[in-house]
C-alpha cells in the first residue's frame, strides 16, 4: 500500500498555503542500518517494532512519555549502546513470517475462531498526532497507551522549522489556511514567550532548599512552568502516542477511527493498517473488506450521523453559556445508589456464604453501625499502598458524576479506561481556567489575549470546518464529560489522580468526586475505604515525585 503524499496538495485560492502534512526525520546510512531490523519503517509517523525483547519495547515506550525525541531517535540514543545487535542487521522488519500465517489463515478464516486475534500482540509507535486524534486512539478499554506529556516536555521546539501542530489538509489548502497557520503559530509563540517567564518566576517563588538536588530542583521547577502555560496550546498539538494491542483490539480501533468523522483519524487510520499489516497482516484481513469491515465501518457511522441529526433537531446543539461560571472544575455527582453499600456489602458476604444472595442481602439490612463497618474493614485490609485493592465486591455499585473542566485534564482522565467516559465536542463557549501561578508571574495579559486568538479561529473555522475547529480551541478552555464508574475503579482513580505529584486541575476533580461519594451518595465506609485520597494543596507538586525517583536512580547504580 502506497505512503499517503505528504502534502495537502497545490493551493489554488488567494491566502492558501500548502505544507507538508508531516515531519520526516532523517537518518545517516549507520543509523538506518541499526533501525531497519527494528521498525517497520524510517520515514512514516506510524511504525511497528519487531524483533525487540518485550522489556526493551515497554521501556521504549516508557521512555518516550517523557522525552521530545521520537521513538526512533530514542532508541539510537539510548538503547543501541547497550544491545548485543549481533546476528540482528541481516533482519529486515518488514518481513513477515509465511508459515505463521498459513497457520493463523486455517484457524481464523476456517474456523472462525475470534479468539485467536487475542494471542498476538503489536507495540506500535504513533508519533505527530494531534490532541483531538490522541483522545480516539485512545479510546479502546483493552489497550495499553503510553501518551507524551505536556507537563515534562516544553513544546517550544519545532521539527523542521514548523511548530507541533496537526494542519489539516482541507484547512490549509482553503482560504482560511493562512489564517490557521497564523494564528496557531501565534498561540505558540505566546506559550514560548511565557515559559521562560513562568520558570522565572517559579524559582523565585520555590527558591531551592537544602537537601534538595540541583537536578531534582530544576525538574520540578520545569513541571511547574510547562503546567501552568500549557493551557495555551491548543488541541492540535501534536503528540506520541506508544500503544500495545492484540490484534483483535487493533482491528476494532482501526474500524471506529474509519468511521470517525475527524478526517485525521480516517487518515491516520491507513498508515497504521499498513503498518499493521507487515507484522500481523491475518488478525487484520477483515478490515478493509467491503462485506465485512465496510458493513461495519458503515454501521457505526450511520447511527452517529442520524443520533446527531435528531438530537440537534429535539434539543440544539449550542452548549449553554458558561464563560462567567466560577473557575476551577465543577464536578458534580449525577447518580448513584441509594443501596450501594449494602449491596456492597451483600457482594462481601456472597463469596465467603453458601446462602442465597437474596438471604444474605435481607441479612445486611439488619446489620448494626459496628458490624457493617467491622464487615468494610475485615474485607478492605490494611491498605498500606494504593495499589492494594479490596476484591470485586466493590464492583457492586456505581458512580455517574458530570464534570466541567478544562481540556487538559480532562486529556489525563480519558485514559482511564475501565469506566465509562463520554464527551460533549471542544469548544470556547464555556470559558476557560487561568492558573493562579499565571496571574502571580503578572502574565495573564499574555494568556488571556491568547485565548481570544483561539476562541476567534473557533469562530471562523465553525461554519466551513466544524470537525475541524476544535484543532484552534486551546487546552485551558472547559469541556463537558460524565464517568461512570464502580466503586473499585473510584478508588483507583481518585487515589491516583488527587496524588501530590500531579496537575492541579486533575487533583481537584478526584478530590471532589471523593467528597461527594462520602458526602452526597452518602457512602461513607467506601469512601473511607480509598485512604490513600490527598486532600491536601501543594505549591511545587513534582518535587517529592522527583526526589524519589532519584533515590531510586541512586540506589540503582
Amino acid at each position: 500500500m502506497p505512503g499517503r503524499p505528504r502534502c495537502p496538495g497545490p493551493a489554488s485560492d488567494a491566502g492558501t498555503i500548502a505544507v507538508p502534512m508531516y515531519a520526516r526525520e532523517a537518518f545517516t546510512d549507520d543509523e538506518s542500518a541499526k533501525l531497519r531490523p527494528y521498525f517497520t519503517n524510517l520515514d512514516e509517523p506510524v511504525f511497528a517494532l519487531t524483533n525487540l525483547p518485550e522489556v526493551v519495547k515497554g521501556a521504549l515506550f516508557a521512555r518516550y512519555s517523557r522525552s521530545d525525541k521520537s521513538l526512533r531517535r530514542l532508541f539510537l540514543d539510548e538503547f543501541v549502546p547497550d544491545l548485543d545487535l549481533t546476528g540482528d542487521l541481516t533482519v529486515d522488519a518488514t518481513v513477515g513470517l509465511r508459515r505463521a500465517e498459513d497457520l493463523y489463515d486455517r484457524v481464523f478464516l476456517e474456523y472462525g475462531d475470534d479468539s485467536v486475534a487475542q494471542l498476538g500482540g503489536v507495540h506500535l509507535a504513533c508519533e505527530q498526532a494531534s490532541n483531538l486524534l490522541t483522545k480516539v486512539l485512545e479510546w479502546g478499554r483493552l489497550m495499553a497507551y503510553l501518551e507524551q506529556s505536556t507537563r515534562y516536555i516544553p513544546y517550544d521546539s519545532r521539527l523542521e522549522g514548523r511548530y507541533r501542530y496537526h494542519r489539516p489538509p482541507a484547512v490549509v489548502g482553503s482560504r482560511l489556511g493562512a489564517r490557521y497557520v497564523g494564528d496557531l503559530d501565534g498561540l505558540f509563540d505566546a506559550y514560548r514567550a511565557l515559559l521562560p517567564r513562568l520558570t522565572d518566576w517559579a524559582r523565585e517563588r520555590y527558591p531551592n532548599e537544602p537537601g534538595v538536588s540541583d537536578f531534582v530542583y530544576k525538574q520540578s521547577i520545569k513541571a511547574k512552568a510547562c503546567d501552568s502555560v500549557r493551557g495555551i496550546l491548543p488541541a492540535a498539538t501534536l503528540s506520541n502516542v506508544g500503544i500495545y494491542g492484540t490484534g483483535q483490539a487493533f482491528e476494532a480501533l482501526l474500524l471506529r477511527m474509519r468511521a470517525h468523522p475527524l478526517p485525521e483519524a480516517q487518515t491516520y487510520a491507513d498508515d497504521m493498517l499498513r503498518e499493521l499489516r507487515k507484522v500481523i497482516p491475518s488478525f487484520l484481513t477483515r478490515v478493509d473488506r467491503p462485506d465485512r469491515g465496510g458493513a461495519w465501518v458503515e454501521y457505526l457511522r450511520a447511527p452517529g450521523s442520524q443520533t446527531a441529526e435528531i438530537i440537534e433537531q429535539l434539543f440544539g446543539r449550542e452548549p449553554s453559556a458558561g464563560a462567567s461560571a466560577p473557575a476551577g472544575p465543577q464536578v458534580r455527582l449525577l447518580d448513584f445508589d441509594p443501596d450501594g453499600e449494602d449491596k456492597v456489602l451483600t457482594a462481601i458476604a456472597f463469596a465467603h456464604s453458601g446462602r442465597p444472595e437474596a438471604e444474605l442481602r435481607a441479612e445486611v439490612r439488619r446489620l448494626g453501625a459496628d458490624e457493617r463497618v467491622a464487615m468494610f474493614r475485615a474485607y478492605v485490609g490494611d491498605r498500606s499502598n494504593r495499589r492494594h485493592k479490596p476484591g470485586r465486591a466493590f464492583e457492586r455499585t456505581d458512580y455517574r458524576f458530570e464534570i466541567l473542566g478544562d481540556y487538559g485534564a480532562f486529556r489525563d482522565l480519558q485514559r482511564h479506561r475501565m469506566l465509562t467516559i463520554e464527551w460533549q465536542p471542544l469548544t470556547p463557549r464555556h470559558g476557560y481556567d487561568v492558573p493562579e501561578s499565571v496571574d502571580e508571574a503578572d502574565a495573564a495579559g499574555p494568556f488571556h489575549a491568547a485565548m481570544q486568538t483561539s476562541a476567534d479561529l473557533y469562530d471562523a473555522l465553525q461554519t466551513e470546518f466544524p470537525v475541524e475547529a476544535g484543532y484552534a480551541v486551546s487546552l485551558a478552555y472547559r469541556i463537558r464529560y460524565v464517568m461512570q464508574m464502580n466503586a473499585r475503579e473510584a478508588m483507583h482513580l481518585v487515589e491516583l489522580r488527587s496524588a501530590r505529584a500531579g496537575h492541579p486541575s486533575y487533583r481537584t476533580i478526584a478530590q471532589q468526586m471523593h467528597s461527594q461519594i462520602a458526602d452526597v451518595a452518602g457512602h461513607r465506609s467506601i469512601a473511607e475505604a480509598m485512604r490513600h485520597v490527598d486532600h491536601e494543596t501543594y505549591e511545587l507538586e513534582r518535587l517529592e515525585a522527583e526526589q524519589a525517583a532519584e533515590r531510586r536512580r541512586l540506589a540503582g547504580t
